[in-house]
């Protein structure tokens, strides 16, 4: 084991003070993991993670005098947790598990040592520790010169590492894309040959891996790792589809490329940190085109209706992946609507289409704006700037309309109570048929006169049949 006071670490004192309270009980303490490789690229510590060899009975009795709180939830596996002057922290005992081999679940077993604790985590540059007071640094797996080198490596074989742990694999593809380091050959290679293992692993778990690596800087190095590794076919296919073929005869844009680049584009639109629904629409906005494309006699390719289509595909994948059912609708919304604004420059829209647009947008609507600009990524900078431009008016059309009228709450003049009242009618389906109608007749002609709307009402309900 590599030990040795290592200058270019520099240990948070909260992790000393809580050292020493576990050296006063006659137990060792290490910061490891993620917290020591941050430290060590000079990037931002949270959320403390340490592993000891005390038990976690005793481990919980030193934390519990000297936390505010204190939770037991991975006690089981040997985690507890604690809230340490203001800050989170995990201590571990440390572990020797092995694996059942079916599932990820292992079969928990304390160690007794950081050196075989260390041999048990993912990931070489995750399997460093340093002792806290004394500050010895242990590297039994050469994580530090991996970081030297920018590279994804695992502490025992790939193969073991992952059929141990299936879920390691999206790990990988998520470090590579939050790291930007390149993943070991043989350990890109076990991951093609055991991409089939990632069945054993829960919907919620690669759920929560994906959502993580859609969250760092650079999520499409990650994904062309899960594409190219086979990983991405086990739970989301539709992405690798993506990449059709393109012949002589029937030309059209690489949509795999195009999508990873809208995903691009997306990411630099934002301002205030990920956004990781809209980078999951922007990646998801055409997976309906394999299924819509259509080759034309004169050689054109059109993909109609590949919206829609698209935005059932989505819904049926997030749903399966157990995505909320707001995330999933928000995401499925956004792809249903990311082709309503083309046309707008060479048509022209009423006000009464832009209503309609902001108000079938709703919530989504500033999600909407920047999913529709990250969507030109045409080479022809004249076209891209026409696009630019007509997308530019269209914004500032919503603004002045919004200026006239309350766009982000688009309701009928007449509400349930006056409709019942004016026509004289009782709770029921004809409520709701006029309250259709009033939208309808909002969205057209915007805000009427209380007593126009009353009048356009009785002479609809009139026409229905549904007054003399």
């Amino acid at each position: 084991m590599s030990e040795s006071n290592h200058s270019a670490i520099t240990v948070p004192s909260l992790a000393d003070d809580l050292g020493r309270l576990f050296a006063d009980a006659g137990y060792e303490l290490y910061l490891v993991g993620g917290p020591v490789r941050d430290a060590i690229l000079r990037r931002g510590v949270h959320d403390l993670d340490f592993t000891t060899d005390a038990r976690p009975e005793d481990t919980l009795r030193i934390l519990s005098d000297a936390c505010s709180t204190t939770w037991t939830t991975g006690a089981e596996f040997g985690t507890i947790g604690g809230l340490f002057r203001g800050e989170q922290v995990e201590v571990t005992t440390f572990r020797a598990d092995a694996y059942d081999g079916v599932t990820r679940n292992p079969v928990v077993a304390f160690g007794d040592n950081i050196t075989d604790d260390l041999k048990r985590r993912d990931f070489t540059i995750n399997a460093m520790a340093v002792s806290v007071p004394g500050h010895e640094f242990a590297d039994p797996h050469g994580g530090i010169a991996d970081l030297a080198r920018r590279t994804i490596r695992t502490p025992s074989s790939p193969e073991t590492s992952f059929h141990d742990d299936p879920l390691r694999m999206l790990r990988a593809a998520r470090f590579a894309s939050q790291l930007d380091f390149e993943i070991e050959p043989d350990t890109l290679a076990a991951m093609e040959d055991l991409a089939p293992e990632l069945s054993r692993i829960t919907a919620e778990r690669v759920r929560d891996e994906f959502t993580k690596l859609m969250a760092t800087p650079d999520p499409v190095k990650g994904l062309r790792v899960l594409v190219d590794s086979g990983l991405a076919d086990r739970f989301l296919p539709e992405l690798g589809a993506l990449r059709m073929e393109i012949d002589e005869h029937a030309q059209h844009k690489d949509v795999y490329e195009h999508s990873l680049q809208v995903l691009r584009n997306s990411i630099a639109m934002e301002e205030s940190g990920p956004d990781v629904l809209l980078r999951i629409a922007a990646l998801l906005h055409d997976i309906g085109k394999p299924a819509t494309k259509d080759v034309l006699s004169n050689g054109n390719v059109t993909f109609h209706h590949h919206d829609v289509v698209g935005a059932k595909m989505t819904r049926k994948r997030m749903r399966a992946l157990k995505f909320s059912k707001a995330e999933t609708e928000t995401v499925a919304h956004l792809i249903y609507l990311h082709l309503r604004f083309y046309g707008y420059g060479q048509a022209g829209w009423t006000d009464s289409a832009v209503r309609r647009y902001v108000s079938d947008a709703g919530s989504d609507l500033d999600r909407l704006h920047l999913l529709v600009r990250s969507d030109v990524t045409t080479r022809n900078r004249r076209k891209a700037n026409r696009l630019k431009a007509d997308y530019d008016s269209f914004e500032q059309r919503i603004a002045q309309i919004k200026e006239q009228e309350d766009l982000a709450a688009v309701r009928p003049d007449l509400d349930g109570n006056a409709i019942m009242e004016i026509l004289g009618v009782g709770p029921g389906p004809t409520v709701g048929k006029a309250w259709k109608f009033l939208k309808e007749l909002r969205l057209e002609e915007g805000p009427l006169p209380r007593d126009e709307a009353i009048e356009r009402l009785k002479a609809w309900a009139k026409d229905e049949g549904l007054v003399g």
